[in-house]
């Protein structure tokens, strides 16, 4: 509480000097200026997850399908589709009027190289690419898929954030696992390469020969209309500055605001604060389980006593009860697969001289503990704050790392040992729709090269995972979710410590907002 209320205290102040801030015209209403919530490292949306470049794919690229509001896949790139009886063969027509944003038609090889490269990275795409005999391109419009066994959720794994990006063929042949450089796309957006800025700044312009479906926008499925000619990001990482350059209209959207700010935004003239994602974001200490202490699944048993939930809730959202959910568990608090199984792990009494003595008999040496904390995203650096404290508490030797979010994002991809620049833990947040089922969460194939970072093995629970895929119905499903939080408590691939809901601020001017978990630039409009 002492950390919340210095927090605050150094917002406020730095807010209340906006008055004397100049404020710049927005007579351009073709022109939407943004700060992110965070710097676009990278340009690939297969290769990282993180947030900012999902965002920049949806707006540089289009989808097959799209999930809507009600989470239906809808047909996006796709005119249609059909499916054989034993459901084993399906075979989609893309619509007509998909063109790249170099002139070139989007054609089927495109489409089988793109889900090919997914498959490789995204946790639907390799639980689909797991079950895929082949993919044909049948004419330039068409092309099969053949299964190896019946997979009823194909076209939810297509659409569901994120969803598989169709990129040219000469891009999608880039190895997964390297970042491309070429941001041709097809979407609604296009990038502007050459004013990018990493740290500072990016641009998107509207691609005037992008042809929306002739629907209305529906999260992210349905018409992509663009109704203003250019999107800059202005990246601005101190919380409190972003919030002034709000009130003056020198921006126009503050994608996520400092929660500690949102109850002054709330009251500015000129601007509005909404939360558009119903299933907000778990927030969780990601443990690298490749190298001591963290590989000993005993000592991460032994840490969960003196998780307090409460505690991290409080770091991140303060006395803003309505922007948090406690307990959380390993599936998102609201959605059909959150259980109580094994919660009391959590949710009973915290007891820290208990976990700090189950630490000592874990065979915990004294190892040293790198714990990575982003400068820039104040969510998740109060989230790693309270967690040095845990680990503290508990007997962990930690060495607190802080760096920007970039920095964090690069460094995670290293497997090498901690001690040679690699690392032991940090704190992050899962969209809740990412991780409301079995099929969005990461697999558990650590020594794979397709596991998500941390990289933890349980062979048991991907064989939950993979039986979730085949369950005949919901009731199924449900029990499978149950003993996978059993099996979670058990192995702690990460460790959940809240539920919370990132509102988003913007200047009144701004309307039809797209309400989506992702930040979409399509569909609004300034008036």
């Amino acid at each position: 509480m002492q950390r919340r209320t210095l927090l605050k205290a150094t917002a406020a102040a730095a807010a209340a000097g906006v008055i004397a801030r100049p404020a710049i015209a927005q007579g351009n209403s073709k022109v939407l200026r943004c700060a992110p919530e965070a710097n676009l490292a990278s340009i690939d949306p297969i290769w990282t997850t993180a947030t900012v470049a999902i965002n920049h794919g949806y707006m540089v690229y289009d989808t097959l399908y799209g999930i809507d509001s009600s989470l239906t896949p809808r047909p996006q790139m796709v005119a249609g589709h059909t499916v054989s009886d034993d459901k084993l063969n399906w075979t989609f027509t893309l619509r007509d009027g998909l063109a790249f944003h170099d002139g070139e038609p989007v054609r089927s090889v495109d489409c089988i190289a793109s889900i090919d490269r997914w498959s490789k990275r995204a946790a639907w795409g390799q639980a689909l690419g797991a079950v895929t005999e082949e993919m044909k391109a049948l004419d330039d419009k068409r092309f099969s898929i053949r299964l190896k066994k019946p997979f009823s959720s194909i076209l939810y794994a297509f659409g569901v954030s994120p969803a598989c990006f169709i990129m040219p063929e000469r891009v999608a042949k880039t190895d997964p696992f390297k970042q491309i450089s070429d941001p041709t796309g097809s979407g609604p957006f296009k990038f502007v390469k050459d004013e990018w800025v990493a740290g500072a700044r990016a641009v998107w312009v509207k691609n005037d020969k992008y042809n929306p479906r002739d629907e209305p926008a529906d999260s992210y499925s349905g018409g992509k209309r663009v109704h203003v000619d250019r999107v800059e990001h202005v990246v601005m990482p101190d919380g409190a500055t972003a919030a002034a350059a709000l009130q003056t209209g020198e921006i126009d959207w503050v994608h996520v605001p400092l929660i500690d700010l949102v109850p002054q935004l709330k009251k500015s003239s000129g601007v509005k604060v909404a939360i558009y994602d119903p299933l907000g974001w778990l927030g969780i200490i990601r443990p690298n389980h490749l190298f001591p202490p963290f590989d000993n699944p005993k000592l991460l048993r032994a840490i969960l006593p003196a998780i307090d939930q409460r505690e991290f809730l409080s770091a991140v959202i303060g006395d803003q009860s309505e922007l948090g959910k406690v307990p959380a568990g390993f599936f998102t608090v609201g959605s059909a697969m959150a259980n109580t199984a094994g919660m009391e792990a959590l949710s009973g009494p915290r007891d820290v001289e208990k976990a700090k003595r189950l630490v000592a008999e874990s065979g915990y040496k004294g190892e040293p503990v790198i714990l990575m904390s982003p400068t820039d995203q104040p969510a998740l650096a109060q989230v790693a704050q309270v967690t040095r404290e845990v680990f503290q508490k508990v007997g962990l030797n930690v060495q607190y790392a802080s760096m920007d979010w970039s920095t964090l994002v690069a460094r995670r991809a290293s497997r090498e040992p901690p001690e040679k620049g690699g690392w032991n833990a940090f704190t992050t947040s899962w969209s809740g729709l990412s991780v409301a089922d079995p099929g969005g969460h990461f697999p558990i194939r650590g020594n794979g090269t397709n596991a998500w970072f941390g990289w933890p093995t349980d062979p048991k629970m991907e064989g939950l995972r993979n039986a979730w895929f085949d369950a005949p119905d919901i009731a199924a499903q449900k029990k499978i979710c149950e003993e996978m939080q059993l099996r979670g408590f058990e192995s702690v691939p990460f460790i959940p410590v809240a539920q919370w809901f990132y509102p988003t601020a913007f200047r009144d001017n701004i309307v039809d907002i797209v309400k989506c978990p992702g930040i979409l630039s399509w569909n609004l409009r300034k008036t």
